[in-house]
């Protein structure tokens, strides 16, 4: 093993570890992980960073499907918005990509005010956007089953991707069935947007799936763990009698699981900075701080209703730490690099790590 090859492991564990703190007690983060970790075989963050950095290439576009409306109050919520809108901005700093942020109409307003924020222009016509630097755009997707065929196909004729992200992005169930946290049918209210995954992944385009529960397009990848030790994933477990469960349909090719599906992208934006050896890839605090107010000045809410600057009922002091832990240990990893070659090459000889 290489010096690169153990820091890539070893680092990407620790941004696994931090994505997956779990402050609430309640052990579900350590549940996914188990699998999601076991299906990769490999830190879950830099799986997924090695993979954009073998993909996407100057010029690309990179989809980023995004966008849970919850109930009641029929919203869309903080957590997905915000990282997607930051991995929008890495991505443009580490590939000078072009980025396009796929969701529902009640996402739109934040996305607007959320590009000025991250620094890019925004752009709803991708030929435009092709042509123009330091920017991302948009596409609103239906929430009409029937016309999400028609839009997929669209979207695909104007800009092919060469990957694609889902980041806390509703799935529907085996049949057709969208549900919350608890259980509870929410299809109404969300866009469509598996059809445009599957059409992507039936492409070959690369994916990558983030999400902290089972109910986000891609988790059907550990659909069988799901189904044994999360409530309400199973056949005849949700809430609503439509007997389906919460558990999604579609399996993602790639996947991270945490406690909250915005720190996973903040890992994997740490891990990418990692090895593309720039730290302003990775988010500040202080940026991380100005998206969460932005986002609920603009009507993103917390998932408990509340228009305030946190997400999934964690404040902004904690979202806040947990980027500014990644980025640390990322500027620690790159910063010694050759200070510490010697014990790299000390732990490499006694050959616990293979």
């Amino acid at each position: 093993m290489t010096q690169q090859e153990l820091t890539e492991l070893n680092l990407g564990q620790s941004l696994d570890d931090l994505t997956n703190l779990d402050p609430r007690g309640y052990g579900v983060c350590k549940i996914l992980y188990k699998a999601s970790r076991e299906y990769t075989g490999a830190p879950l963050t830099m799986n997924a960073a090695k993979k954009l950095a073998a993909t996407v290439k100057e010029g690309d576009f990179v989809f980023i499907m995004t966008g849970f409306v919850l109930r009641p109050l029929k919203h869309a919520e903080t957590d997905g918005i915000i990282s997607s809108m930051l991995l929008a901005r890495a991505l443009v700093k580490a590939f000078n990509a072009k980025p396009v942020i796929i969701c529902p109409e009640e996402n739109l307003k934040a996305v607007e005010a959320l590009a000025a924020c991250v620094g890019l222009h925004l752009f709803k016509d991708m030929e435009t956007l092709r042509q123009m630097p330091v920017s991302m755009g948009v596409i609103v997707f239906t929430k009409d089953k029937i016309k999400a065929a028609v839009q997929a196909d669209e979207i695909i004729k104007a800009a092919v991707p060469s990957a694609v992200v889902t980041i806390e992005c509703p799935g529907e169930n085996s049949i057709g069935t969208y549900h919350n946290a608890i259980g509870l049918d929410v299809t109404e209210l969300e866009a469509k947007q598996d059809i445009l995954f599957d059409k992507l992944q039936e492409m070959g385009i690369m994916n990558i799936s983030i999400g902290d529960l089972g109910n986000e397009l891609g988790m059907g990848t550990i659909a069988d763990h799901l189904n044994k030790y999360i409530p309400y994933a199973a056949h005849g477990a949700c809430s609503c009698g439509c007997n389906g469960g919460l558990a999604v349909r579609t399996k993602a090719d790639n996947i991270i699981t945490a406690t909250v599906s915005d720190w996973g992208c903040y890992g994997m934006m740490a891990a990418l900075a990692f090895l593309k050896e720039d730290i302003d890839i990775c988010p500040d605090a202080q940026l991380e701080q100005r998206a969460l107010i932005t986002a609920c000045e603009n009507g993103m809410i917390d998932m408990y209703g509340w228009l305030i600057p946190a997400i999934d009922g964690f404040n902004s002091t904690i979202n806040t730490s947990i980027v500014t832990l990644m980025r640390e240990c990322v500027k620690s990893a790159l910063s010694l690099k050759t200070t510490c070659k010697t014990w790299f090459s000390k732990v490499n000889e006694l050959g616990f790590f293979g």
